[in-house]
């Protein structure tokens, strides 16, 4: 099914206003922070500390998911054709200034874009088609295996110290 003019504006609106979407790919659903740039949502992954997005490659399909930002259930899904941008052209340019605004806590953001450059891929997640049936059911899984743990358990002392505070302002 192609996109109505209605479809592709609800698929804008709510991906802009949606900080994650749920992209798969060939690999397990991935929710990835993303910008819509130009007409589709851009997400930039797969280096050193970034975000990754195993099964995306480029020329590829994957289905991508928009979640509610107040309530967090499904919106829409669509099917986007997966391009890879070239880093430094211009198309690569526009996405990663509305990227650099949304990547939380990066470690270097005065050299991000060039690390993002070298060491990462950015892809253009373009709409092709809209899923006008969401499935049933709640689509739960395990989550899947990382490497980011906590380091430490929470001080034992932690609790009362909260509590204490709560009164504090109460």
């Amino acid at each position: 099914m192609t996109f109505s003019t209605l479809d592709l504006a609800l698929v804008e609106e709510a991906t802009k206003k949606s900080g994650l979407i749920w992209v798969r790919g060939t690999g397990p659903d991935r929710a990835l922070w993303h910008a819509w740039v130009d007409g589709a949502a851009h997400v930039l992954g797969d280096g050193p500390g970034e975000q990754p997005f195993p099964g995306l490659a480029d020329g590829g399909a994957a289905e991508v998911t928009v979640r509610s930002k107040d309530k967090g259930g499904r919106l829409i899904s669509w099917t986007a054709r997966v391009t890879e941008l070239a880093p430094h052209g211009e198309a690569w340019e526009a996405a990663v200034a509305e990227l650099k605004g949304k990547r939380l806590n990066a470690p270097d953001s005065e050299l991000m874009t060039e690390r993002w450059a070298r060491e990462c891929r950015l892809l253009r997640l373009e709409p092709v088609a809209a899923t006008t049936e969401l499935p049933d059911g709640s689509l739960a899984a395990r989550p899947l295996p990382t490497t980011a743990i906590t380091r430490e358990p929470a001080p034992a002392a932690l609790p009362r110290l909260l509590l204490k505070r709560k009164k504090a302002r109460g």
